[in-house]
């Protein structure tokens, strides 16, 4: 794909939207920052952009002199795809590409892609440390935080990058082909943005869009939506399973995770010697295990990762235990089902925290997880109502609410006993009340340890 002398509208203003500029100004492009907050402070945004950057930075509403002659368009992930002004440009000719898209037209060396509903940072996370004892140039990038366009400029024939790839980033894609790709699972997620399942389950296929049989995709085979496709895809596929034996692929046996090529078995760990629990992360480590052995790192160093990771901040991760109570940040469970694989790791009488952000999700299926293990729901946040008429209908009645997530650690702080534990697992986006599922964990755990 040709930049030079083209000209190139880059939409969104963020850390994507920077990193998109630097590398199209490298590439000889002639290119416009658009974002569509007004009160946006250019001088600020300037003064981030590469030395010497002459392009427009334009805010709040296009103007037709930077539509006239566009040749492309690069969103940020988070700019909607089905925007009227996308539609327009589409509808033009113009070229609509995604940041991750962009990067990999200067991408070198082998390819791991990781997406799914829930555990992407996870795997993402251990599949780069994995791959970091065994290949000495390793890029961990994409939706885990650090911009694809950021680090390909560093990539060679030689380096490892591993991109955990969101359904915003994955719709934009045109010729991004992983040498490996891997998909966890799929429940819904982001309806108010993909508008239906269809839509949602099409987005995350399309990380296998350009594959072929030289390549591979993990798939769970516990999850009946990716058994259903994966028999369609013409790449190659290895499957993993937490309930199942397997003739060849990944699998979960009693306390061991095995790995059977298809002529004989391999012990690739105990899970006792693992310091992540959960039979969530037994598929998260079930399927880095899978996409390291795809990209031909032995085993031996794969055992060696996998037995020193300690986890990833805001996943269930153990904050302090004051006065006997244990504290444990799940900020990242944003929907159902990662809340869900988060109250059932719990092994003791847990105090809840949930609530935030709309995203149009149905808890049912959250609340009946609960399983006699929790001792108050303490919701807070735009859904909180929606969330306590749900509980209310299933026959779950001890909900308190809040206004505040202080006032819910002060609550669970003073109603948890010895032995109990009080886990943070909203169930929902953190929008309107923090910048990020990151802020909120983080006053979570300052909120924590604050008690002591």
């Amino acid at each position: 794909m040709e930049f030079r002398d083209k000209k190139i509208l880059v939409v969104g203003a963020g850390i994507s939207g920077i990193a998109a500029i630097e590398l199209l100004s490298e590439s000889g492009a002639n290119t416009i920052l658009f974002d569509a907050k007004e009160d946006l402070n250019k001088e600020e945004i300037r003064k981030k952009l590469p030395e010497g950057f002459m392009g427009e930075i334009v805010a709040g509403e296009l103007t037709k002199e930077c539509v006239d002659g566009l040749d492309m368009a690069v969103l940020s992930p988070g700019v909607p795809t089905d925007l009227p002004f996308i539609n327009e440009l589409r509808e033009k000719g113009v070229l609509i590409l995604g940041e991750v898209e962009l990067a990999y037209q200067f991408s070198k060396g082998k390819i791991g892609a990781i997406t799914g509903t829930n555990g992407k940072t996870t795997t993402t996370t251990l599949v780069g440390e994995i791959m970091k004892t065994y290949y000495k140039e390793v890029f961990v990038v994409g939706n885990i935080g650090t911009p694809y366009t950021k680090m390909v400029k560093k990539t060679t024939d030689e380096s490892v990058t591993i991109a955990e790839m969101s359904s915003f980033q994955l719709e934009t894609i045109h010729d991004f082909k992983p040498d490996v790709s891997a998909i966890l699972n799929i429940t819904p997620d982001h309806l108010n943005r993909h508008h239906t399942m269809e839509n949602y389950i099409e987005a995350k296929f399309n990380i296998t869009k350009n594959q072929g049989e030289n390549e591979t995709c993990v798939l769970n085979y516990e999850d009946a939506t990716l058994r259903k496709m994966g028999e369609k895809l013409k790449t190659n596929v290895l499957w993993f399973s937490s309930a199942r034996k397997l003739e060849k692929g990944l699998y979960l046996d009693g306390d061991k995770i095995m790995y059977h090529n298809g002529i004989k078995e391999e012990l690739v760990i105990d899970t006792e010697d693992l310091k992540i629990f959960g039979r969530h992360n037994f598929e998260n480590v079930m399927a880095a295990a899978g996409i390291a052995i795809m990209l031909q790192v032995p085993m031996s160093c794969i055992q060696k990762a996998l037995k020193e990771f300690p986890g990833v901040e805001h996943r269930i991760e153990y904050v302090a235990t004051i006065n006997g109570v244990q504290y444990y940040n799940d900020s990242k469970g944003t929907n159902p089902d990662a809340s869900i694989q988060a109250i059932k790791a719990m092994k003791t009488k847990t105090l809840l925290i949930g609530g935030g952000y709309d995203k149009q999700s149905e808890y049912d299926e959250w609340i009946k997880a609960f399983d006699g293990k929790v001792k108050y729901l303490v919701l807070l946040g735009q859904t909180r109502e929606k969330i306590a008429k749900t509980a209310r209908e299933l026959g779950f009645e001890d909900i308190v609410m809040v206004e505040s997530l202080k006032e819910a650690v002060d609550f669970c702080a003073s109603h948890a006993t010895d032995g109990e534990s009080v886990l943070l697992s909203p169930c929902c986006a953190s929008w309107g009340m923090f910048k990020n599922y990151e802020e909120r964990g983080h006053m979570f755990k300052e909120y924590v340890h604050a008690l002591s």
